[in-house]
C-alpha cells in the first residue's frame, strides 16, 4: 500500500533542487548500465552531457540545436500543461502542429513570390489559427455532447496526417518540382522563411515565441482568475462549478490555447528548420513526448524545465491501444513501457510531505486502465503502433 500526503505549500527549494537531482540520478543510472554494457560510463556521460554544450569540434552545432529542437516542444508543451491543469486532456498536439503547419504553408505558397514584411504575421496567424481550428472539433463535442476528448483528439491526428499527405501530393505541390511530393522550399521563399534573430545561434522566432509562451502562461497561472479557475478546475470540479465556473468556457479555452500553441510550433518549423510541407512532415523527436509534459507540475518555470532541453531522455514507446466492452463499459486498456527518461522530472520531491511505501516483491506496474462511458455497445477495436507516454506523479 502506497500513502502520498500532499504538501499545503510547495517547497521553493525542492523546486529548485528537484530537476538538478533528477539530472544527477539520470547521470548515475545511466553510467550503471553502460558500466554493465561493457563501456566506460565516465566517458559515456561526458559524450551525452559535456560534449554537446562544450565540446572544440561540434559543440557550435549542436549548442544552438538544442534551441532550435527545444522551442517547438516547449510552445506545445505549456498549452497541453494549462489543460492537463483542468484536468482537460488534448491527446492531439500532433494533429494541431500539422494543421498549422499547413495552414501558415499555405498562406506563405498562396502568396509566392510577393516579397512583403506582412507575410510572415500572417503566416503566424494562419498557423496559429489552424492549430485553434482543428482543437475545436473535440472542444465542441466535449461541451456540447460530453464526448471524450481523449479519443477524439487522439484520432483527430491520423485525419491530419491524411490530409497533410493529401496536399503535399496536390493542393500545395511545387508546380517545378518534376512531379515529385511536397511544396515549395520556404527557405528559399526570403519573406516566409523563419531565419535565425540572430546568426548561428539557433535563435529563431519560434524559439522567441517559447519564451514568450512561458512568461504568459507563468503569470496567467499565477496572478490571472482565469489561471485560479483552471487550477480549481482540475483540483476541485464539484467546488469550481458550485463557485459558478464555467466548465464549457474552461474546455474551449484550455484546448483553444494547446492547439493554438502546438499550431504557431507546426507553423515555425514548416518555415524554418524543416522548410516544406511533405508528406512526413513531423518534428523526429515527435511531438507526443509532449503527453508527459508535467501533467501536474506547472509551478515555478512550468514546462520549461531543464529535460526539455534533453529530449533524448524521453522517448514514446510502441505499443497498443486496446477498446473491449464489458457489458456497458468501454474500457481503454494502454499497453506501455517506461523509458529510462520518463521520471526525469522527479516532481514526487515538490509535492510530497510524507511517504508510506510496501511493495510485495512479486508487485509490478499494472497498466492504466480508463473508462469511459459511451452510448451502444462496441465488441472489440484494437490498434496497434500507437504511441502512448505517460508521466504519472505520486499527488
Amino acid at each position: 500500500m502506497i500513502h502520498f500526503e500532499k504538501r499545503l505549500n510547495p517547497s521553493r527549494i525542492t523546486t529548485v533542487v528537484t530537476p538538478i537531482i533528477a539530472v544527477m540520478l539520470t547521470m548515475i543510472a545511466g553510467g550503471i548500465m553502460f558500466a554493465a554494457l561493457g563501456k566506460p560510463p565516465l566517458e559515456a556521460i561526458r559524450i551525452i552531457f559535456w560534449d554537446p554544450l562544450f565540446d572544440p569540434n561540434f559543440a557550435s552545432y549542436s549548442r544552438p540545436q538544442l534551441l532550435v529542437k527545444a522551442g517547438p516542444l516547449i510552445l506545445i508543451a505549456i498549452g497541453l500543461s494549462i489543460g492537463f491543469k483542468a484536468g482537460i486532456w488534448n491527446i492531439g498536439a500532433e494533429g494541431q502542429y500539422i494543421m498549422g503547419a499547413i495552414f501558415g504553408a499555405a498562406v506563405a505558397l498562396a502568396a509566392y513570390p510577393a516579397d512583403s514584411v506582412l507575410l510572415f504575421p500572417a503566416m503566424v496567424v494562419a498557423g496559429a489559427f489552424g492549430g485553434w481550428l482543428w482543437a475545436m472539433i473535440p472542444a465542441i463535442l466535449r461541451a456540447k455532447f460530453n464526448t471524450n476528448e481523449i479519443l477524439v483528439s487522439l484520432m483527430l491526428v491520423y485525419v491530419a496526417e491524411s490530409i497533410l499527405a493529401s496536399v503535399a501530393q496536390g493542393l500545395l505541390k511545387n508546380p517545378e518540382g518534376y512531379g515529385f511530393p511536397g511544396s515549395r522550399n520556404l527557405q528559399q521563399y526570403p519573406s516566409a522563411f523563419n531565419a535565425e534573430v540572430f546568426a548561428n545561434s539557433g535563435m529563431h522566432w519560434g524559439v522567441i515565441s517559447a519564451f514568450i509562451a512561458v512568461t504568459c502562461a507563468y503569470v496567467m497561472m499565477t496572478r490571472h482568475i482565469r489561471g485560479f479557475e483552471v487550477r480549481l478546475m482540475g483540483e476541485a470540479p464539484k467546488a469550481a462549478r458550485f463557485s459558478g465556473v464555467s466548465t464549457t468556457s474552461l474546455v474551449v479555452f484550455c484546448l483553444g490555447i494547446s492547439g493554438a500553441l502546438a499550431g504557431l510550433a507546426g507553423m515555425f518549423e514548416v518555415s524554418g528548420p524543416s522548410g516544406q510541407i511533405t508528406i512526413d512532415f513531423k518534428q523526429s523527436r515527435n511531438t507526443l513526448t509532449c503527453l508527459g509534459a508535467h501533467l501536474d507540475a506547472f509551478v515555478g518555470v512550468g514546462s520549461q524545465r531543464i529535460h526539455h532541453f534533453f529530449g533524448d531522455f524521453v522517448r514514446p514507446s510502441v505499443r497498443q491501444i486496446n477498446f473491449v466492452d464489458h457489458r456497458n463499459d468501454l474500457q481503454v486498456v494502454l499497453h506501455r513501457c517506461v523509458g529510462v527518461g520518463d521520471c526525469l522530472g522527479f516532481d514526487a520531491l515538490e509535492r510530497v510531505d510524507q511517504q508510506q511505501r510496501t511493495f510485495a516483491a512479486s508487485e509490478r506496474p499494472r497498466n492504466l486502465v480508463l473508462k469511459v462511458d459511451l452510448s451502444g455497445r462496441i465488441d472489440q477495436i484494437q490498434f496497434v503502433g500507437l504511441f502512448a507516454l505517460f508521466e504519472f506523479h505520486g499527488d
